[in-house]
């Protein structure tokens, strides 16, 4: 079985800490391919890179395990719905005993251009209710890294609850597609390099996809 795999290989050894990856989102087909669920995507962009097979449910999510190189890696999406993501991250992170800064979440992020990324060493919650529910699970503790997507910020007057459940259009989609691939490169970076490099590395790239972006309609 493959966690004797892992666990011949050092998987949850001080030498061989894995990584959680958690994206957050909401389950079922009503909700794939909205703008809240840019987590789960980010999950399965990752997983199918890797030949990682999301397969089996743990702690209340859909998930995979796998190595990229050397480099242990735990794949989740929460089945719990958006708000209460906290009850599958916070239960994951424990049962393989890991620290939370070995534990790094995937969310949309409306402060962001739509296609733009951001990694984060730690942080607060910026209203989110996933991330707000992950970090309520951790006891307050905010020091978990995220991978910051953007999607953008509603039009005019639109209720932002209702923009994040709306499907991308062609152009957003286009760009949330580049992004996604952008991820997974820096994600291969970081299991390789570590998160202090690959931050470094990969926000100055991003901060200028950023200025770019910003004033372009998606």
């Amino acid at each position: 079985m493959l966690i004797n795999r892992f666990l011949r290989r050092g998987f949850c050894t001080a030498v061989a800490r894995p990584w959680l990856f958690v994206g957050l989102g909401n389950p079922g087909d009503k909700y794939k391919g909205t703008r809240h669920n840019v987590g789960f995507e980010m999950i399965d962009a990752f997983a199918e890179s890797q030949g990682i097979s999301m397969n089996t449910v743990h702690c209340k999510a859909t998930f995979g395990q796998g190595f990229v190189g050397d480099a242990p890696v735990l794949l989740a999406k929460p089945q719990t719905y958006m708000n209460l993501s906290g009850e599958s991250t916070g239960p994951l992170a424990a049962y393989y005993k890991l620290p939370l800064n070995r534990v790094l979440v995937f969310h949309d992020d409306m402060g962001l251009p739509c296609g733009v990324l951001r990694l984060r060493h730690n942080g607060g919650h910026g209203g989110h209710n996933g991330l707000k529910s992950v970090m309520n699970n951790f006891r307050g503790n905010r020091e978990f890294a995220r991978l910051r997507i953007g999607i953008g910020r509603p039009p005019g007057q639109m209720d932002p609850k209702a923009f994040l459940l709306q499907k991308f259009n062609a152009i957003a989609r286009e760009r949330i597609d580049t992004a996604l691939q952008e991820g997974v490169e820096v994600l291969k970076l970081l299991l390789s390099k570590g998160l202090t490099e690959s931050t470094r590395h990969f926000n100055t790239i991003q901060k200028y996809k950023h200025i770019r972006l910003q004033n372009m309609p998606a």
